[in-house]
């Protein structure tokens, strides 16, 4: 029978998951037989597999999902497509079981002062920052819980901040592209990205200095600030996988000496 887009056949959900696995392999501009150079697996395996002719197991499906570096809210409906149970959770970074996780956090965003630094959620969401970094946003209204794209892409008090405004949302924009993509595309950062696009006008794409550094006007001065993104690199906790930790250093003399200060 016909489900929408998706057909079923006698093997049930395996057709599902073909349909699913050939769309994963199309957003990582994969063949099917660099597919199967990367997952160990013949092309004519991934073949039938996409078909429906065949039926993954469960390690199939990781493995596959692997190859394609497919995030892990995906590979759980990959996973589910095929018949099987989620293998990821997605637990609260509140979570008691996390409670190590959110100590490293603290950890790492204390020890960077002098210097702003915030961690964020896959939209961007303000999830902790340490004492400098929380100053720095408080003066625009912002803190945690806030969504520092959303205040960005709306044109608030942290945009008008922003001297070189242009020159940012091009970078900006570049970069949720480059996120978006990731995630097999993710309507809330495509959207954030046509607004940049929009806000960032017709200047030049790149920029001559080795960062692209944001100035920021704040207290009477300047501040201008690059960045370093820092991301769990072993994490299969769906939140812990889709945070980041964003770190802002310095880009010239003034700034240091005034954060030093």
């Amino acid at each position: 029978m016909k489900c929408g887009a998706i057909w079923f056949n006698d093997l049930g959900m395996s057709a599902h998951f073909g349909l699913a696995l050939k769309d994963w392999r199309k957003r990582r501009r994969m063949s099917q037989l660099e597919l199967g150079f990367a997952a160990n697996v013949s092309a004519r395996h991934i073949a039938f597999l996409e078909t429906g002719r065949s039926a993954p197991s469960r390690a199939m499906v990781l493995q596959l999902s692997e190859a394609l570096d497919v995030p892990r809210p995906a590979r759980n409906g990959l996973l589910q497509a095929a018949g099987f149970a989620a293998a990821f959770q997605a637990r609260p970074i509140e979570d008691q079981e996390l409670a190590f996780v959110r100590e490293a956090i603290d950890w790492a965003l204390a020890r960077h002062e002098p210097y702003p630094a915030f961690a964020l959620d896959r939209h961007w969401r303000l999830l902790a920052l340490n004492r400098v970094g929380t100053a720095l946003l408080q003066a625009v209204g912002l803190g945690a819980g806030d969504s520092l794209l959303e205040a960005l892409v709306a044109k608030g008090p942290i945009w008008q901040a922003i001297e070189n405004r242009g020159e940012v949302a091009r970078h900006l924009a570049q970069r949720l592209r480059t996120e978006s993509a990731h995630f097999g595309g993710d309507a809330v950062l495509d959207a954030a990205v046509v607004k940049l696009q929009a806000l960032a006008g017709d200047g030049a794409a790149t920029s001559a200095g080795a960062v692209v550094a944001t100035r920021y006007a704040a207290g009477g001065r300047v501040l201008s600030f690059f960045s370093t993104v820092a991301q769990f690199g072993t994490a299969e906790d769906i939140v812990l996988a889709e945070m980041k930790i964003e770190f802002l250093y310095p880009a010239d003399e003034a700034t240091r000496a005034a954060l030093a200060g």
